[in-house]
């Protein structure tokens, strides 16, 4: 008999990382982070669930946290494309990091992946298309003719 109480779930690792993703783009923090936590429990070795982690923090702007997590996941897998996208995606929404976060996106646009392909020219249009755009002043009402 095995001593790994966690044997028998070993198989539902990218399940419950798949699980999570969802659980973030339904805006379920509290069950992301209940099923990030249990694949790092399967897997503690794996840098998917911090990929996950970092995710949500991407998806509640809190850009700070997720850069973290991302570089933590590049400095283990330096060629983590999932990875190099998030954090690509977040230094574009940095004032200061725009033009990093530009160049690496520009470069995973070339990817042989077409889901981090697809996701970094998504990424690169909102740039251009909202990022880079200078506010616009609100019109100002005309008067009206007596």
């Amino acid at each position: 008999m095995s001593n790994d109480p966690l044997k028998h779930f070993h198989d539902d690792f990218f399940l419950l990382l798949e699980a999570g993703f969802i659980a973030v783009n339904a805006a379920d923090e509290d069950s992301s982070i209940k099923l990030f936590r249990a694949a790092e429990l399967l897997r503690p070795e794996s840098t998917f669930p911090k990929v996950g982690f970092g995710y949500m923090h991407l998806c509640k702007l809190e850009l700070k946290q997720a850069v973290a997590l991302f570089k933590e996941v590049l400095a283990k897998e330096p060629e983590n494309e999932m990875a190099r996208t998030f954090l690509g995606i977040c230094l574009s929404l940095i004032p200061n990091e725009l033009s990093h976060g530009e160049k690496a996106l520009t470069e995973l646009a070339k990817s042989g992946d077409s889901g981090i392909k697809q996701l970094a020219n998504t990424a690169l249009d909102f740039v251009e298309k909202f990022v880079k755009k200078a506010p616009s002043p609100v019109q100002p009402q005309k008067p009206k003719s007596k």
